[in-house]
């Protein structure tokens, strides 16, 4: 049985700069087992995971899945999980077997998870770190293509402008939510939200990392607070540290390990939503699916793709907010 692993390099349309750095590409890797297809889509300068480290773990797991058809789905993921426990490269395995499974069903993915998935799902535009004027530009067309919320990348300088300027331009009827990445300390945190929240603010993404921190400024502010790195952590999930919690196939490792992550943020009284790190076709399609089998959701961070430059988004083009979750089988064919 043959398994390929290639590596896709996507550029973006514009560098994007973010409080982790400046992006310019991005490079996944694309995985076919037996007429399946997966995509792994670690990002170092965010989750400090190497592409190389990810190729290792899935060439060591090439023995496991050419045996693909002697062994269950649960077999072969732990297996691989056996030889290296590297999430990143758990997750295009995953996201390969459901999608064997669902051509072989010649069902979507989503219909394997859930009897009832949502026919689409509702997505925030994304708004880099740029200048008050491109802000607001970018806010604009946001609002104008049907977006119902937009993100903002905060924590790398005149936040309060460039916030207030996506205000006036996104107006009151379009969600306003911040994402920092962690590049505030406690105290810079609850000043920097306190001046940020008078234009109106649905949550704010890791402001800090890390619980505890994560606690603190979620008791001191009045806009409600959502984990996103720290959601590696041991025990973050339920620590109810935060109001919501954002959840990414490779942090958690495919598709199976999103749903049960999504049902113990549940659990602990927080609401979960899905999104990329700027992943490639295949994981913004997987996500999707997952994202359909947990709605209701709050507007998921699934808008990337237009991003980069050499992408045609097909079908997963945003059309008024919201991407379609691809009908036919597998995650996307």
């Amino acid at each position: 049985m043959t398994v390929a692993i290639e590596p896709l390099t996507l550029r973006f349309r514009r560098p994007l700069r973010t409080a982790f750095g400046e992006l310019r590409e991005r490079t996944v890797l694309e995985v076919a087992i037996d007429g399946g297809r997966g995509e792994a889509a670690p990002l170092e300068p965010y989750d400090g995971v190497s592409l190389r480290s990810v190729r290792e773990a899935l060439e060591a797991y090439v023995p496991v899945l050419e045996r693909v058809g002697e062994l269950g789905g649960a077999q072969v993921l732990d297996a691989c999980r056996s030889i290296a426990d590297l999430p990143q490269a758990l997750a295009a395995v995953d996201l390969a077997l459901w999608d064997r499974a669902g051509r072989r069903e010649g069902k979507p993915v989503a219909a394997l998870l859930t009897d009832d998935p949502a026919p689409a799902v509702a997505v925030n535009a994304t708004i880099a770190a740029e200048d008050r004027a491109g802000a607001a530009a970018a806010a604009g067309e946001a609002a104008r293509a049907g977006f119902g919320c937009v993100k903002v990348k905060v924590g790398v300088g005149d936040d309060a402008g460039r916030v207030a300027a996506v205000r006036a331009a996104a107006g009151p009827a379009v969600d306003v939510r911040l994402d920092a990445n962690g590049a505030w300390t406690v105290e810079e945190a609850i000043a920097a939200i306190g001046v940020l929240a008078p234009a109106g603010l649905e949550l704010v993404e890791e402001p800090v990392h890390g619980i505890h921190d994560l606690r603190q400024v979620r008791r001191a502010v009045p806009v409600r607070i959502a984990m996103d790195e720290t959601a590696g952590e041991p025990g973050a999930l339920m620590s109810a540290a935060a109001d919501a919690v954002c959840l990414k196939l490779s942090r958690c490792g495919g598709i199976a390990g999103l749903l049960a992550a999504a049902a113990l943020v549940r659990a602990s009284g927080a609401e979960p939503y899905v999104a990329s790190t700027f992943d490639g076709p295949l994981g913004i399609a997987a996500a999707l699916h997952a994202a359909a089998a947990l709605a209701p959701l709050p507007a998921c961070g699934l808008a990337t793709l237009a991003l980069f430059d050499d992408v045609e988004p097909g079908a997963l083009a945003v059309v008024d907010g919201a991407i379609g979750v691809p009908a036919g089988p597998g995650l996307l064919w």
